[in-house]
């Protein structure tokens, strides 16, 4: 095994340690929360940039799978079985032993869908989904591509802002945690903050680990393949059609997962999560990370959705992120992380401090 190449891992693991003892140490956990929902948004960020970073496919629909995975676990979970318990459904549910009980706010006994069968129907349906619609919309290209998953996302998003199973405008609410195993569960109880941001961190190092394996892999360099070239890759055989494909709904599927898992630590989702601009946000993100830079693309996600959650931003949050990407396509296309960019910043920092130093001595 090379342990050089997960060096980072290893200092990504050190950070979050030693960043929530000095939260525990300050008595600042809450800083925790947005960390923790920042961590669950950097799962979609991760697998956009293996998508448009190595693939060369860019998504405006990515919050819609998030959605997709938010939407179905605040159904599944919030459906009273003690209410439906005269459906064959529901009684089948229990004898299965695929139900859990929880208490409500006024102490009365809920029992309702596991979390775990909830997100094993999210994954199902985003991966059918994704395979549906990813076989005729992956055949356009560039801005084609965008429009096509652009209007994928205005869809999901239209379905779920104006359908009552989905809680309409109001969204779902009132989801029960969702028990990992043991004592762990992913919840929004205050109590619980350490213990979700370990989950969070887990999660995106788990993340990091598998797509850093995939593009070392011979899928990576057929991605990356077909990013330089995609007709050049289809003439040394490489199957284009296929790996763009399953790596569009490798992305999906990391989307769903965050969704699903950030539905539960908020307690509810809204259809602001499948909002276009959330997906503008994500390639923003993606674009000033370095669109093949993991690594970037995780520091940014980390960094600029924790400033948008603490309010930093205010109401300017689409503004802020849609100058971002405008700035970043039209001047570093490539992503402001990149070696070469980051370079050229730090050479052009050095002249302009030259030149300061130059003019303050010519005055004195």
């Amino acid at each position: 095994m090379n342990m050089k190449k997960y060096t980072p891992v290893f200092c990504l693991i050190g950070a979050a340690v030693i960043f929530q003892i000095i939260t525990s140490v300050l008595n600042r956990e809450f800083y925790l929360t947005q960390l923790t929902m920042s961590a669950y948004y950097c799962l979609v960020i991760l697998g956009l940039t293996v998508l448009m970073g190595y693939a060369g496919q860019i998504s405006l629909g990515h919050a819609a799978f998030f959605a997709m995975g938010g939407y179905t676990t605040a159904v599944l979970t919030t459906w009273n079985l003690a209410a439906a318990q005269e459906g064959t459904l529901a009684r089948l549910v229990v004898q299965l032993g695929l139900s859990t009980a929880s208490t409500n706010a006024y102490g009365v006994e809920i029992r309702h869908i596991s979390p775990w069968v909830s997100l094993l129907v999210a994954l199902a349906i985003t991966v059918a989904v994704a395979f549906l619609i990813g076989i005729p919309i992956l055949k356009l290209k560039g801005h084609y591509l965008a429009m096509a998953t652009l209007g994928f996302g205005i869809i999901v998003y239209r379905i779920v802002l104006g359908s009552r199973i989905f809680g309409e405008a109001d969204g779902i609410s009132d989801l029960p945690p969702f028990r990992l195993f043991g004592p762990l569960y992913v919840s929004g109880d205050p109590a619980l903050r350490v213990q979700n941001f370990y989950i969070a961190a887990f999660l995106v190092v788990l993340a990091v680990v598998l797509l850093q394996n995939l593009i070392d892999s011979r899928m990576g360099r057929a991605l990356r393949s077909i990013h330089g070239s995609e007709e050049a890759a289809n003439a040394m055989g490489v199957n284009t059609a296929r790996y763009k494909l399953h790596v569009f709904v490798l992305s999906a599927v990391f989307a769903c997962i965050a969704g699903v898992f950030l539905t539960h630590f908020n307690g509810g989702v809204g259809p602001s999560e499948a909002d276009v601009m959330k997906s503008v946000t994500y390639v923003a993100i993606v674009a000033v990370g370095g669109m093949a830079n993991l690594w970037g693309a995780l520091a940014m996600g980390m960094a600029l959705n924790y400033l948008s959650l603490r309010g930093y931003f205010g109401s300017y949050d689409e503004f802020v992120f849609g100058g971002i990407l405008i700035v970043i396509m039209l001047f570093f296309p490539d992503g402001l992380l990149k070696k070469e960019n980051m370079r050229s910043l730090t050479e052009a920092a050095i002249r302009m401090k030259n030149k300061i130093w130059k003019r303050k001595n010519e005055l004195s």
